[in-house]
């Protein structure tokens, strides 16, 4: 919907609002050259305003013709226009002066080509006229053209990030689902339910969460909560994770579930490999007008950052959770790998601090 159908509403009231605006104009002008050659207001005003149901009569049919014909090649359009102003001012001006005798008294009745003395400038106000009719049909069609272009490329990158989420889930499950296997081989049957039951809070909280979601942080570590539950089942006293988020963080918008595949990598590559575990910190705070999050762990770190996804699939998370951000946020936002002393693994990221109004919407802090 372009700006102007915002405005004046449907593409019907925005013509006849630009009729009466026009023809209001059209009508004060004329009074305006009333005054100035100094004809008797009072039937000047009957005769112009004859004038204006004539200019409105000839502007609808000329409306329906140019519904015809504005798909057309350009020479074509151009060619009907002028002919078809030019035959029009013709008639305008011939009708106008026919009628001058019947509203105003003495005046002498036109005869031959006097009957075409006004018929440039009717036919100037009527190509004025066409002018500003293709004028705003050519701007709603960049409107829509544009519209459109901006919901494709709203729903490719919906896509996009339905694709890069949704295929995480299954690295998920088969690890998740494997270790429950194994629990039942070693009849563990209490730890078996228990990741049952965790795992199937965590599927459901990833249901009712889209990928294309933003949650409060305070959201995101619940269900972080939720899959950190699954691994304690798995990892027992091997695992520990330290929490560190500023309450002013928790309140900030994030991306659904992008904190879990980061943790997952971390759970797999630095806790999983290690006899005696390890530990993963997650802090959150605001700096200015950013949020910032970083995730550690205590692992052996990585030989060469750059290139994680070639590192046996260790990178798949990290790479799938980097495009995410720069889906959502494009160039607002950073996402930095930082090897760590004496050993372990820093992951840095910064993105704009939102938060949810009462009504919904989001805004920047």
């Amino acid at each position: 919907m372009s700006a102007l159908t915002r405005l004046f509403g449907t593409k019907e009231a925005t013509f006849w609002s630009f009729q009466l605006f026009g023809w209001a104009g059209y009508f004060l002008v004329r009074i305006f050259q009333a005054i100035t050659t100094e004809f008797d207001l009072q039937y000047a005003a009957v005769l112009y305003l004859a004038a204006v149901v004539i200019g409105v009569s000839m502007t609808i049919v000329m409306r329906h013709i140019y519904r015809i014909i504005r798909d057309k090649p350009l020479p074509l359009v151009l060619a009907v226009v002028v002919i078809l102003c030019a035959a029009f001012g013709l008639l305008f001006s011939s009708l106008e002066l026919a009628l001058a005798p019947v509203f105003v008294p003495g005046f002498q009745r036109p005869v031959g080509l006097e009957l075409f003395s006004n018929a440039m400038f009717e036919a100037t106000v009527l190509f004025a006229w066409s002018a500003i009719y293709f004028g705003y049909h050519y701007y709603a069609g960049l409107q829509e053209q544009k519209a459109q272009v901006l919901k494709a490329t709203a729903m490719a990158h919906q896509a996009q990030l339905k694709m890069l989420r949704y295929q995480l889930n299954p690295h998920f499950l088969f690890n998740t689902l494997n270790a429950i296997s194994t629990l039942v081989l070693d009849k563990a049957e209490e730890d078996a339910n228990k990741m049952l039951t965790k795992l199937s809070s965590f599927l459901r909280y990833t249901l009712v969460n889209q990928p294309t979601q933003r949650i409060s942080l305070d959201q995101e570590l619940y269900a972080l909560g939720l899959y950190l539950d699954i691994e304690k089942v798995r990892f027992q006293d091997r695992l520990t994770i330290e929490f560190d988020v500023d309450d002013d963080a928790k309140t900030a918008l994030v991306p659904s579930l992008i904190l879990q595949p980061l943790i997952e990598n971390a759970v797999k590559y630095a806790i999983a490999p290690s006899i005696d575990g390890g530990t993963i910190t997650v802090c959150a705070k605001v700096v200015g007008s950013r949020l910032v999050l970083v995730l550690k762990d205590t692992g052996p770190g990585v030989t060469d950052i750059n290139h994680l996804v070639s590192q046996s699939g260790s990178g798949v998370g990290i790479a799938n959770t980097k495009e995410r951000l720069a889906q959502i946020y494009g160039e607002d936002h950073e996402f930095r790998l930082e090897n760590l002393e004496p050993s372990g693994l820093g992951i840095y990221i910064q993105v704009p601090k939102e938060k949810a109004d009462p009504n919904g919407t989001k805004t920047k802090q």
